[in-house]
């Protein structure tokens, strides 16, 4: 075998490992562009899901505050009436 023929074939041989690298790379590069737009749609859901959870919790709030304010307001009351009972004895 002559060194041609071996500089062939060793030209050979790397031009498909290089060919092969490179469709590896282009296979990887769109799977890593569907897998980016998947994160993408769960972080706009999860944000949507977040915002309403919030919408949520401050709508309650608005209706809770009043209840806890009424229920502190009647166990003052009732801890005077407590207190006055007791002095009438």
């Amino acid at each position: 075998m002559t060194t041609d023929v071996a500089t062939q074939i060793l030209v050979i041989f790397l031009s498909v490992a290089l060919l092969v690298f490179l469709v590896c790379g282009i296979v990887v590069g769109i799977l890593l562009i569907r897998v980016t737009k998947q994160i993408k749609n769960i972080t706009n859901i999860t944000e949507k899901t977040a915002m309403k959870v919030n919408d949520v919790v401050n709508e309650t709030a608005q209706y809770v505050a009043p209840v806890a304010v009424a229920g502190a307001i009647k166990n003052a009351f009732k801890m005077f009436s407590k207190k006055k009972s007791k002095r009438k004895e």
